[in-house]
């Protein structure tokens, strides 16, 4: 199958400030958050990255939408490169995170309206669309309230939507259904699952180990900035055992926590 993303051996070093070296607990200045990193994601599948917290997940997708670049490698993205196409690169992504911060007072209808309007949209294809992920997610009745009087599961389905308001190839998503209930949860996962089926490619970073096995083709543990193992779920799980008791298992009781 065709591989539409390629993380090829990349590394990020950070800086810590006093503050951050007290958190961490460390002397030294610098902390090394991906170390020589390398996995692919092919078209048309759910690719999973786990990892405890500090692994390097949330870095390596900022490097992947081009937020931040690698010190040392490089990714291609449909064959382009996000140290030196970070454009070509920007117009076939979609990305979530939990930093992507949406103003209070402005209402779900505007937000779609400006997200579409900023990636040059076609005018009737961009009302068309929104109509539909209106629909999928429930936000037609709230589409003129304004984000600070949402709850918490309507802004994470706002959130979901302009970032994926110009039908991107790519899709990147970090941890899509923190926070949600059930059923929200259900409805991203989902939606998810439909998107793979039309072709896409989707990058998953979550720390719930069920939303995994439902909805990804693949997973990648990492540890420490390195990818620790990857393969299908079933290859990689034993007849009985849960994706959480393999994970622990792996990096072992605490150790590498």
């Amino acid at each position: 199958m065709e591989k539409t993303i390629i993380v090829d051996n990349i590394s990020k070093t950070f800086n810590l400030s006093k503050k951050q070296q007290k958190i961490e607990r460390t002397d030294s200045k610098k902390k090394v958050a991906v170390n020589g990193l390398s996995f692919s994601a092919l078209k048309g599948e759910i690719y999973g990255l786990l990892g405890p917290n500090g692994a390097g997940k949330t870095t390596t997708l900022r490097c992947i939408s081009t937020l931040i670049k690698p010190d040392e490698g490089d990714i291609f993205i449909n064959g382009n490169s996000v140290v030196n196409e970070e454009e070509k690169v920007r117009s076939s992504i979609g990305f979530l995170t939990s930093e992507l911060k949406l103003e209070d007072f402005f209402t779900p209808n505007y937000l779609y309206d400006f997200f579409s309007k900023l990636h040059g949209m076609d005018e009737k294809f961009a009302k068309k669309r929104k109509a539909r992920l209106f629909k999928k997610f429930g936000i037609d009745k709230f589409k003129e309230v304004k984000v600070g009087q949402l709850s918490t599961g309507m802004r994470q389905k706002v959130q979901i939507v302009v970032s994926i308001v110009h039908d991107p190839e790519i899709i990147i998503f970090d941890e899509p259904t923190n926070g949600l209930d059930v059923l929200t949860a259900k409805v991203v996962t989902d939606f998810l699952k439909e998107l793979r089926d039309e072709g896409k490619t989707i990058i998953v970073s979550t720390h719930i180990f069920n939303v995994v096995e439902k909805i990804c083709n693949r997973v990648g543990i990492i540890i420490d900035g390195k990818l620790e193992v990857e393969g299908r779920l079933d290859e990689l799980l034993k007849t009985g055992e849960s994706l959480e008791d393999y994970f622990f298992t792996l990096i072992g009781e605490g150790d590498k926590l």
